[in-house]
């Protein structure tokens, strides 16, 4: 009985993890907000990457996983290069909104990309669109619009 609920609650760490990333999203708004008022928006990002940078690799040395670098292929290497570009591209775009709008509005318009990501994992990855997702979707933008106008 109790390996199966740990191992029910192993399967379901996903979403205590993404929960926790919504958290850490939502005070990462607030706080470069406050931190932004009179920087340069792409000092700021850039400052900011160097403390998740060092955070990133600490964690990794932590849980000691450094030498799985070498194991990582061709492939994985272009792909997470390929999203590290275009999460620093998402974060100076996102600076330089936050600087120069208010974060109810921004930060709503910026989570719109829930509503992209679902239409390019069924595009790219071939994962389902199903009448439920497609509800959730014009709900968000729906919600976006309303939050923004």
């Amino acid at each position: 009985m109790d390996e199966k609920r740990i191992e029910t609650g192993v399967k379901n760490m996903w979403f205590w993890f993404a929960l926790g990333s919504a958290v850490f999203a939502a005070l990462t708004s607030i706080l470069a907000k406050i931190g932004i008022e009179g920087v340069n928006s792409n000092l700021a990002t850039a400052i900011r990457t160097m403390v998740v940078v060092v955070m990133a690799w600490g964690m990794v040395f932590l849980t000691n996983t450094q030498g799985g670098i070498s194991a990582i292929s061709k492939k994985s290497w272009i792909f997470l290069m390929l999203s590290g570009m275009a999460t620093g591209v998402s974060w100076l775009c996102y600076y330089k909104a936050l600087q120069a709008g208010d974060a109810s509005k921004v930060v709503p318009i910026d989570k719109l990309s829930v509503i992209i990501t679902l239409v390019l994992a069924f595009v790219f990855l071939h994962e389902k669109f199903t009448p439920k997702s497609a509800i959730g979707c014009i709900l968000i933008g729906a919600g976006t619009l309303l939050m923004v106008m």
